[in-house]
């Protein structure tokens, strides 16, 4: 993470791991560094996730300390873009998390209440008018398919964020990355920075997304 402080952003941390959704977490195991990945959700004062049951990583998960890693937007800023782009370099903006801590496996109870949050938080997003539910699914089926996955918490010791998104440039220059990032492409990362840039006021919109 970026050790600026102008970038930290500690604050509703978790609740940004669960609206991006997706995270990696890293373990060390007798056999090495190890990574999965796996869908977020939030319980309480700690993370949510499942892994297929053949995941190599899955028999070393309940017990260990781990690192979770998940990212919002980022991009390449091209020196270009500024209003005076003379001594200036290239460099990347993003929007990131850490959370570092202790992982305990959930009962059966608990996996699928994940399940459930997890659908519930993501389904209006995708399907608002008619989203899925576990109801619709034949319960046998689903406790069969059940038996693929196993559920795990986080229970964070410590959590880190960074925002980094040109928030040390001059206003102009802030306005030269938005509009290369659009002509890129990368419009969700220049939505983020428009987020968080300052209006005429000098005030600010909505947190990064």
């Amino acid at each position: 993470m970026h050790p600026a402080p102008a970038f930290r952003d500690d604050d509703a941390a978790l609740e940004r791991v669960v609206n991006i959704g997706f995270a990696q977490i890293v373990i060390v195991t007798p056999e090495g560094l190890m990574m999965v990945h796996a869908p977020m959700t939030r319980h309480a004062a700690t993370l949510r996730f499942h892994v297929a049951r053949h995941n190599r990583a899955a028999p070393y998960l309940d017990g260990a300390s781990a690192l979770l890693s998940a990212s919002a937007v980022d991009g390449y800023l091209s020196p270009n873009w500024y209003a005076v782009p003379g001594d200036q370099v290239p460099t990347w903006n993003y929007v990131a998390i850490e959370v570092e801590g202790r992982l305990h496996a959930l009962d059966e109870d608990e996996l699928i209440a994940q399940l459930d949050d997890l659908a519930a938080f993501h389904e209006p997003r995708v399907n608002p008018g008619a989203p899925w539910t576990r109801g619709k699914m034949n319960d046998i089926r689903f406790r069969a398919m059940l038996q693929g996955i196993r559920g795990y918490d986080l229970r964070p010791a410590a959590i880190r964020g960074t925002t980094k998104l040109s928030q040390n440039k001059l206003f102009s220059d802030r306005q030269g990355v938005v509009a290369g990032l659009r002509a890129a492409g990368n419009f969700s990362l220049a939505t983020a920075m428009e987020d968080i840039m300052p209006d005429a006021t000098g005030s600010t919109s909505a947190q990064p997304r």
